[in-house]
């Protein structure tokens, strides 16, 4: 699987804030209390014995970069630093910035440091430079050995460990890289050693991770910190992805192309920065059952049919593409995409096979291929490296034993090293399990110098304190070469004791801020020229995936709300305490259809032990909170698709719905949570209705809510609106339906049962009425695209339409309720349909027959 990860603004326009003249020795102004603030935090910070250190140089002196931002943080009281940050989580947890450290199965909230890490540009131009020279060396190694393998002929390169390594994909020697390339993303994590110069920890080629959350990084710092990142010139990255874009977009055969993004879906360690990338750039995010192959030509199954993709920017690892040829236990790749590489149908960042040169096995190479390949020396070395299957190496390996640090040679790409990297003690087993693999096995070990991570600043509250860190710098191939993202994703430790070698326990992001050289940071935007674009008015490209969990997440929704509205049915006076026998009878209906529904294990008990599993019981599959946890689920796929604003509601939501801590709750408190949770449903649907693009996923979403809500409104009616219904029955069938205010207006008599089932089930005018429910469905299925050219109406539009021809035929006063329950199971038949005809499918996936866009 893909590497655990560690994962700036949005897309549109970056702009610089205003720069501040520097006063004094280069700090910014000063407000009450700075210089005694920035005098503590000075003699209070004490670097770590032995380790160089970001923030102060050898003698003891504060680093230019950092001279200038401390001053200018210094400005800011303590507490306003702790509210600002506190205001950093909170926005990093409603708008749903997260990651999952590998293995586990849940999210955690991003953990993002309070200070950033400061690169002066001269020392960032060095830095540079190096990352993209190992890029174009490994870009040539990587040619040569899926081509003439002239290096390992020449001995340049052990050809066992090559061949041996189970990231040597034998498939793909011989196949040209369509574009040219079999790197078009690199990344380097960095670490500055103990002369003080930065070294190569590990080269990321497979599927380098990080640059999304680079991106969220910069935003969450820039809103925290906006003055002092205004001030200080730091270079923007829009520039950098743009030019990725179009690196990208050259390799495809068209001139305009489809770009996609190919995850292994929202369980990925990465998937949050993923969609993060996908929705920055403007690329479809797309899994494996998203992608069909038919003669050699590469298609993402959607809403309109089949349309051709051009290029794949792969976040999942290389044998995983393609089951067919590589492996066959994979279930996150596309059966054929071997096949359409080989025949030049699409092109590939990064080509499958890029990951052999991650491999520990060729560090020790790298120095003599770089002067071999490049005719200069390596300018970012790595760690000293032996690799043991050469017996030379191996001899000095042996003399070494005890100070060096073993790896596999054909290391996985997960983390970058384990512990045993930093050169921790080995016990007696250990070291004899070594050197029987040096005697039996050599080739399977690589030796190294340990590693000596530096450290930098953390913010712990009130000091500043020293923490080890590792940076990983962004290398980007583009029409004009290898361009280095200003910036980039450091990990940095939150104890002295912690490896921040990857996301996890322990270990926080920092943004990393590279200081203009110049006097002002340049401006950039992601967004092209407005002479370069057409205009369209076309439907987006909207996956069948997508459209399934669009749909979904309407109808959760939708049962969230109907539960929870039933709930404050139940506690508003409506049988929670009452002993008429009316009300009594009311309550017994509720509380049936709460058990019928899941939401609570029994009809019986006290009303307010019932609501409270109804609100918030996880465990029950119908309560309030399940539903919203699922929606939260088909939110999660849907990323790159969802505002921030919608990320807040439904965080407020499951806020809402999630049980308090301490004492059980009031009938009164408990009524008070489902009316708030009731305002917050309210308010996705709105967030839905005025804010989706109606050319976009919309449509899904509105109609997995119209098919709920429609169902919802037959059950009501059958179980509330029977003939001899009580006025309690009919009062609470009114409120779960939204009406009361309605019905008030239009009769001045009270309620009946004929105008209550009218305006329920039959009324057009009512947004809350099965008729109006109905509608609607048939209003965004006509403007669906169709798979025909005949003009004759899809499954879903045929059985919308029937139900709407017997709906607007009915009378309120004769109406059987077997013909309601007749409708409630037509509604379950449409949508069946509509998933039968939009949402993925097998290997009978149809094309238009008319094709008015990109194919």
């Amino acid at each position: 699987m893909s590497e655990a990860t560690m994962g700036e603004a949005p897309a549109g326009v970056e702009v610089a804030g205003p720069a501040q003249p520097d006063g004094p020795q280069g700090g910014g102004p000063q407000g009450d209390g700075a210089e005694e603030r920035l005098a503590r935090w000075r003699e209070g910070y004490a670097p770590l014995p032995g380790l160089p250190d970001e923030l102060v140089s050898a003698d003891g002196a504060l680093r230019p970069a950092w001279d200038r931002f401390l001053r200018r943080l210094a400005v800011l009281p303590d507490r306003e630093i702790a509210a600002r940050l506190a205001a950093a989580g909170r926005h990093i947890h409603e708008t749903g910035i997260a990651y999952r450290a590998y293995g586990e199965a849940t999210e955690r909230d991003w953990p993002i440091g309070a200070l950033p890490l400061l690169i002066e540009g001269a020392e960032w131009q060095a830095i540079a430079a190096g990352v993209a020279q190992r890029a174009e060396l490994l870009e040539a190694v990587l040619t040569d050995l899926y081509g003439e393998g002239a290096l390992a002929r020449a001995g340049l390169l052990p050809a066992a460990a090559a061949a041996g390594d189970p990231e040597f994909l034998r498939p793909l020697v011989g196949v040209a890289p369509p574009g040219g390339r079999h790197l078009h993303f690199y990344a380097a994590d960095l670490a500055r050693g103990p002369d003080g110069a930065w070294r190569v920890l590990a080269d990321r080629t497979q599927a380098p991770s990080g640059a999304g959350h680079a991106l969220e990084n910069r935003l969450v710092m820039a809103r925290a910190l906006p003055e002092v990142y205004g001030a200080l010139d730091v270079e923007r990255v829009a520039s950098f992805f743009q030019a990725f874009r179009d690196g990208l977009a050259a390799a495809a055969a068209r001139e305009e192309p489809r770009i996609g993004l190919m995850t292994s879906g929202p369980y990925s360690d990465t998937y949050v920065e993923q969609a993060v990338l996908a929705r920055y750039l403007g690329f479809a995010l797309v899994e494996g059952d998203d992608l069909l192959v038919r003669d050699r030509q590469v298609s993402i199954r959607t809403v309109a049919g089949l349309k051709r993709v051009d290029v794949l920017w792969r976040r999942i690892d290389g044998d995983f593409v393609d089951p067919l040829e590589l492996n066959p236990a994979s279930r996150l790749g596309a059966p054929g995409l071997v096949e359409a590489l080989r025949a030049g149908a699409v092109a590939m960042g990064n080509m499958p096979g890029a990951g052999l040169v991650e491999s520990a096995w060729l560090a020790a190479s790298l120095p003599a291929l770089c002067e071999r390949l490049l005719g200069e020396p390596l300018r970012l070395p790595g760690l000293p490296t032996w690799w043991c299957g050469d017996p030379r190496q191996r001899e000095a390996v042996l003399e070494r034993f005890d100070a060096l640090a073993f790896r596999p040679a054909a290391a996985p790409a997960q983390g970058a090293f384990t512990s045993r990297a930093f050169g921790e003690g080995r016990d007696a087993a250990e070291t004899g399990r070594l050197r029987a693999i040096l005697r039996d096995r050599p080739g399977d070990l690589v030796a190294h110098e340990p590693v000596r991570l530096s450290t930098a600043p953390v913010w712990d509250g009130t000091r500043l304190v020293p923490r080890p860190f590792v940076l990983r710098v962004f290398a980007a191939a583009t029409p004009e070469g290898w361009r280095v993202m200003p910036g980039g994703f450091c990990r940095i430790s939150e104890t002295p004791d912690v490896r921040p070698v990857a996301m996890g326990a322990g270990v926080r992001a920092a943004d990393v801020w590279v200081l203009s050289s110049g006097s002002t940071a340049a401006q950039a935007s992601l967004l092209p020229p407005s002479d370069r674009v057409a205009v369209r008015r076309v439907p987006g490209l909207l996956p069948s995936r997508a459209a399934d969990n669009l749909f979904w997440l309407g109808r959760h929704l939708e049962r969230a709300e109907a539960v929870i509205r039933l709930t404050a049915c139940l506690l508003d006076g409506t049988g929670a305490v009452s002993t008429a026998e009316e009300d009594r009878a009311t309550s017994a209906r509720i509380r049936a259809l709460l058990h019928a529904w899941g939401a609570v294990p029994s009809p019986d008990g006290p009303a307010a032990d019932l609501a409270h599993r109804a609100l918030s019981d996880g465990g029950q599959w119908g309560s309030g909170l399940a539903h919203a946890l699922s929606a939260r689920r088909n939110a999660a796929s849907l990323r790159e698709r969802l505002s921030a604003e919608t990320w807040r509601a439904l965080s407020a939501l499951l806020a809402a719905l999630e049980a308090p801590a301490d004492a059980a709750e009031s009938e009164a408190a408990l009524l008070d949570r489902a009316e708030r949770a009731l305002a917050l449903t309210a308010s996705l649907a709105g967030l839905a209705q005025e804010n989706m693009n109606r050319a976009g996923g919309f449509a899904f979403v509105d109609m997995g809510r119209r098919v709920e809500r429609a169902v919802n409104a037959c059950r009501f009616a059958l179980e509330f609106g029977p003939a001899g219904a009580s006025t309690d029955d009919l009062g609470v069938l009114l409120d779960l339906v939204d009406s009361r205010i309605s019905y008030g207006a239009r009769y001045i008599l009270g309620v009946a049962l004929a105008p209550v089932r009218d305006m329920v089930l039959l009324d057009p005018y009512n947004p809350r009425s099965l008729a109006f429910q109905v509608e609607r469905l048939a209003e965004r299925l006509a403007g669906l695209p169709s798979l025909r050219q005949d003009g004759v109406a899809e499954a879903p539009a045929r059985l919308v339409a029937g139900l709407a021809g017997e709906i607007a035929g009915a009378e309120a006063a004769t109406l059987p309720l077997d013909t309601v329950a007749a409708w409630e199971r037509r509604l379950w038949e449409i949508a069946e349909a509509i998933g039968a005809r939009y949402f993925p499918g097998g290997s009978d996936a149809a094309r238009p027959e008319t094709l008015v866009t990109l194919a």
